[in-house]
């Protein structure tokens, strides 16, 4: 009887440990997840003022296109996100100075076919490449953020997990999603 009892103890024990074990790799994988966002938004704004720069030398009469890039990106350097603390509408607003950013591009790239010199251009054609494989390479990483974050939640939520998520304080991450309907529409440009 003692062995029995001794083996649902361990069996206990493993689960315990096995679960709490769970919640830290998930933890990790998401804030992971959130650092792989950081750096790819850390790369288009290295990206933008060489874009604009080159933009300049071509389309000089162009300037509030310009220019609504350059606040666009200001506004969007200005957030600072801490995954593991963000708050819902904290994401909410940071996706959205996000989501501005990527339509101000949009209408700085529209631009540039109006100049088949910049078209032509290899240094912008290697820049307009490096930003749409760095846009490619965010979406890439929002995904995958909330994929984790949806592992992650789902696993605080299922019993018996919730137990020990509730133990340890793991709480629940927010999404990276666009709260503003007038978001998700396609960039109209218009010359």
């Amino acid at each position: 009887m003692t062995m029995i009892l001794l083996g649902i103890i361990g069996a206990v024990v493993v689960w315990f440990v096995a679960a709490y074990n769970r919640f830290v790799r998930l933890r990790n994988r998401a804030e992971e997840a959130w650092s792989d966002i950081d750096v790819q938004l850390k790369r288009r704004y290295d990206l933008i003022p060489n874009l604009v720069e080159t933009v300049k030398g071509y389309a000089k009469h162009e300037k509030d296109v310009l220019e609504a890039v350059t606040a666009a990106r200001a506004q969007a350097t200005a957030i600072t996100i801490d995954a593991a603390t963000v708050t819902p509408e904290q994401m909410a607003q940071f996706a959205a100075v996000q989501e501005g950013l990527s339509g101000a591009l949009s209408k700085l790239l529209a631009v540039a076919e109006n100049y088949p010199d910049l078209k032509a251009s290899a240094n912008f054609l290697e820049l307009q490449r490096e930003l749409t494989d760095t846009e490619n390479k965010i979406q890439a990483a929002r995904r995958f953020y909330n994929s984790v974050v949806r592992d992650f939640n789902t696993a605080i939520e299922q019993f018996p997990g919730n137990l020990i998520a509730g133990m340890f304080h793991f709480v629940k991450r927010s999404f990276f999603e666009i709260d503003d309907a007038a978001q998700r529409e396609a960039v109209k440009v218009k010359f």
